[in-house]
């Protein structure tokens, strides 16, 4: 059976089906491609302007180099980067983002606004559960 991942659910008919089709829904592979930490990062630093790679990884302290590597040839693989390589002594690369990379800025400029707005409450809600799940591990012991 070598048809499209299906995942199982109790209520399938919350969303569309396709929505349950692994290979087939139109938001699954974008989403999973550029909403982790690090293509997010990387796009906004970016939308700063071109940056070598010694930059970005300078400019992002908790990236590996090999992570780094990952990810932008990922974005320039999904059209959202746009790598310069100059022959120069030492080599130079820049890597800037695309048309498409700017799009993208658009739809991520309103969440990284409500981080900068939420992340007070957010702070707040995670010390309120702590302080909840400690209690209750006092509570048990």
């Amino acid at each position: 059976m070598n048809g499209p991942k299906m995942t199982q659910r109790k209520n399938p008919d919350i969303a569309p089906a396709i929505f349950y089709n692994m290979d087939l829904c139109p938001t699954r592979a974008v989403f999973s491609k550029l909403s982790g930490k690090w293509p997010v990062l990387i796009i906004t630093h970016l939308s700063f302007g071109s940056h070598r790679f010694s930059e970005l990884l300078g400019a992002i302290p908790d990236i590996s180099q090999r992570m780094l590597t990952q990810t932008l040839r990922s974005l320039e693989r999904d059209g959202m980067a746009i790598r310069t390589a100059t022959a120069s002594i030492p080599p130079r690369v820049d890597y800037r983002l695309s048309e498409l990379g700017q799009s993208y800025l658009e739809g991520l400029e309103s969440i990284l606004q409500w981080s900068l707005k939420s992340r007070a409450e957010i702070e707040a809600a995670q010390a309120a559960y702590d302080d909840r799940a400690a209690a209750k591990i006092a509570k048990a012991s």
